[in-house]
């Protein structure tokens, strides 16, 4: 069976979408012909992306108009391409940035081929959930004021479980020092249509922003927008890298998917998202009747700065289920994908497009299963699992961190060693050795979990104990471990 004729059996099979894209294979959405007869090259009348003067021009104009932003371009390559053009525009060839250390892995691709130079800023983790929160204004600017060459700031604002930094407080911070904001906002791109959802972060102050649309909004994958503003960022460098990084030869089908997506906004986005909301909330509201699984419930927050109501993050932590075993019973019992599984839990993403049915499938199933699993411990906000290592048990050898960030991390956060830039390491002789003998070897290889692919390691880095034993865990609970050469992650290259 090839590509397409499982593609289509999958269609038909019945399993419900907990996952990108945005659409949820809703046809209802649907209203393009057969894609064969309109799929164009830049021919007469059609504009051209990388030169755009009517068509394009016109629409990439009215997306701008839409989201609040000064300037704003079609992306077909995904919020990648964003990314890499974006931190290319507002830097020259080893620059110093500060960089959240859990951005996705086209963050550090763009660090790497520019030979940047990352100052990290960690946030913190919660210990209930097990999931990164939001980064601290406060901790930004004192990295800014130790690093006064610092050319552009990066964070990930929502993360991929949807935790909200305070993107207006770290964008006044950042102008007030002149340095530009880039807030990969790749899991927002909904934000900001309804009074109950959060403000995008362009309204925040960012100076460039990037938006997945085919994550939580109906439109194909790939299709994507970057958004500029204000008078830090140079919007021509932005283009010219834009034409570097995108293919010359962009998808009509992609481009008018854009399209079809910020019309339907335009015209019924209020009505959509009024209804989509009050979906959510009744879910929410179920939700609280489960006696073991957790939910995080966005409109019951009172510990996270914000919380993207779209994501469902739901915990199996202190009970005797992993989050592996959740996501295999969900989707093998109840024909239910979800979009990420990790140690202790899994993620749901939502969008418009979802169905009322959907949501009553996967309450039904998240009762059953919860009758069914047993409470080992109780896991509380600042709880971590029985005998793991505690903050104040990091030895001096095992890394070599600001002070200043210590305050701002928890334990399950395994702080870096540099030992090398990431160009560096990548381009120096190296040999591949065991996982098991790396201790105290520099990393040539990027290692992560995906999905998200935020590196947990990366290229120029030192490996320690801490590091092994936390990849042989998640290999032991079966997530996916990538990045290596060896797709077994058995083996990691090192640097000779």
């Amino acid at each position: 069976m090839n590509l397409y004729e499982s593609l289509v059996k999958y269609s038909m099979d019945g399993y419900y979408p907990m996952h990108m894209p945005g659409h949820k294979r809703n046809t209802m959405w649907n209203h393009m012909v057969n894609p064969y007869g309109i799929d164009i090259t830049e021919i007469e009348g059609f504009d051209n992306l990388h030169h755009a003067e009517s068509i394009l021009y016109e629409g990439m104009e009215r997306a701008a108009r839409l989201y609040g932003a000064g300037h704003t371009a079609y992306l077909i390559n995904g919020s990648t391409v964003g990314l890499l053009a974006g931190i290319s525009a507002c830097t020259n060839k080893g620059d110093k940035v500060l960089v959240a250390r859990n951005s996705h892995k086209a963050v550090y691709n763009a660090i790497y081929l520019n030979e940047l130079k990352p100052v990290y800023i960690y946030p913190q983790k919660d210990g209930e959930f097990g999931i990164n929160c939001g980064l601290n204004p406060s901790l930004i600017e004192d990295l800014l004021i130790k690093n006064q060459d610092a050319k552009l700031i990066i964070i990930t604002s929502p993360t991929y479980e949807g935790i909200i930094s305070d993107v207006s407080a770290i964008s006044a911070i950042a102008h007030r020092y002149g340095v530009p904001l880039l807030v990969d906002e790749a899991h927002g791109a909904h934000f900001g249509f309804h009074k109950d959802f959060p403000r995008n972060a362009i309204k925040c102050g960012a100076d460039i922003v990037i938006h997945s649309l085919h994550k939580t909004l109906p439109s194909f994958t790939q299709t994507a927008l970057i958004h500029v503003n204000g008078t830090l960022v140079n919007y021509d460098n932005v283009k010219r890298y834009l034409s570097i990084y995108q293919s010359s030869s962009p998808s009509y089908l992609l481009m008018s998917s854009i399209e079809q997506c910020i019309s339907l906004l335009e015209t019924k986005g209020e009505e959509l998202f009024d209804s989509y909301h009050k979906q959510l909330r009744s879910f929410y509201d179920k939700m609280n009747g489960l006696s073991k699984i957790k939910v995080l419930n966005p409109y019951q927050n009172t510990r996270f700065y914000g919380i993207d109501p779209s994501k469902i993050t739901i915990s199996v932590k202190g009970t005797d289920m992993t989050g592996v075993r959740l996501y295999e019973r969900l989707l093998e019992q109840y024909k239910i994908q979800m979009e990420l599984v990790s140690m202790d839990y899994v993620l749901g993403m939502t969008s418009i497009c979802d169905t009322k049915e959907g949501f009553q499938r996967l309450e039904e199933a998240l009762f059953a299963i919860d009758n069914e699993v047993t409470i080992v411990y109780e896991a509380k906000q600042d709880d971590t699992k029985p005998n793991d290592t505690k903050q104040n048990d990091i030895k001096p050898d095992d890394t070599k961190p600001d002070a200043t960030q210590l305050d701002d991390i928890t334990a399950d956060f395994i702080l870096p060693e540099i030992k090398l830039s990431s160009y560096e390491a990548i381009h120096r002789p190296f040999e591949r050795i065991l996982f098991s003998e790396g201790n105290g070897r520099i990393s040539a290889e990027y290692v992560y979990l995906y999905p998200p692919g935020i590196p947990i390691l990366v290229p120029g880095e030192l490996i320690n104990h801490r590091f092994i034993a936390q990849i042989n865990e998640y290999k032991e609970n079966g997530l996916s471990v990538q990045g290596t050469e060896d797709i077994e992650a058995n083996y990691i290259k090192v640097v000779k």
